[in-house]
C-alpha cells in the first residue's frame, strides 16, 4: 500500500484552484453526458458517463501522487456530475451542436491540466513529473469516455490534444517556478492550453505524423 504524501506548506495551489477544479469537472462531466446523449441513452447512463469522465483523470492523478482521491472525500463532486447530467437530459437536442462535446472538452482539458500540475506540486512532486500529472489529469477522463462510448480515442484524432494539455500544465509549472503568483500562473496556463486546443479544433492543426515506410 502506498503511503499518502503530506502536502507541502508552500502555497503552490492558486487561490482560485477550487473554482478552476470545479470548472474543469463540470465541463468534462458535460462532455461525458453529451457522449451518452448522442446515442439516445437513459438518464442513468448519462449520469455514469458524466461521473466517470469528470473524475477519471483526477482519480488517476491522486492515486499516483499519494493524495486522497478527491471525489471520494467530497460529496459535492458526484452531486455536480449528476446535476450536469440532468441538465443535459432535460434540454432539447438542438441546444447542443455536434461540436459542443469538443468545446466542452477543450475547456476541461485546459483547466484540469493546470490544476493537476498545481496539485501535484502541492504534494511535493518535482516540476517535470508534476507537469506530466497535469496531462494525466486532463486526458484520462476523455480517454475513458471515448472507450466506453465506442468512439476512436481522442488521442488518435489528428488535431492537437495532448500537446494542448502539456502546454497548460508546463506553462503553470514554469511560471510558478519563476515566482509568479499561482493564481495568475494558473489562469495563464489554462488560457494557453485552451487557446492551442481551440486553434487545433478550428483549423485541424496536428503534429507531423510518423511515416510508415518499408
Amino acid at each position: 500500500m502506498i503511503a499518502s504524501v503530506p502536502p507541502l506548506s508552500v502555497p503552490i495551489l492558486p487561490t482560485a484552484a477550487p473554482w478552476l477544479d470545479l470548472a474543469g469537472l463540470a465541463v468534462f462531466a458535460a462532455s461525458g453526458a453529451l457522449a451518452a446523449a448522442r446515442r439516445g441513452q437513459t438518464l442513468v447512463t448519462l449520469s455514469f458517463f458524466a461521473l466517470i469522465t469528470g473524475v477519471g483523470g483526477g482519480t488517476v492523478r491522486d492515486l499516483l501522487i499519494g493524495a486522497p482521491v478527491f471525489w471520494v472525500r467530497d460529496g459535492h463532486v458526484a452531486g455536480l456530475c449528476l446535476i450536469v447530467a440532468i441538465v443535459i437530459w432535460a434540454t432539447p437536442r438542438r441546444w447542443w451542436s455536434s461540436a459542443a462535446l469538443d468545446w466542452f472538452d477543450a475547456v476541461g482539458l485546459a483547466a484540469y491540466a493546470a490544476y493537476g500540475a498545481a496539485k501535484a506540486m502541492r504534494y511535493g512532486v518535482a516540476p517535470v513529473p508534476a507537469a506530466v500529472m497535469g496531462v494525466v489529469a486532463a486526458c484520462v477522463g476523455g480517454i475513458i469516455r471515448d472507450v466506453l462510448a465506442g468512439e476512436p480515442s481522442i488521442l488518435m484524432r489528428p488535431e492537437l490534444y495532448v500537446t494542448a494539455a502539456a502546454l497548460a500544465s508546463a506553462s503553470f509549472v514554469a511560471l510558478a517556478m519563476a515566482g509568479m503568483d499561482p493564481t495568475t500562473a494558473g489562469i495563464i496556463g489554462a488560457a494557453a492550453g485552451f487557446t492551442l486546443r481551440a486553434v487545433a479544433i478550428r483549423w485541424k492543426l496536428a503534429l507531423p505524423a510518423y511515416r510508415w515506410t518499408d
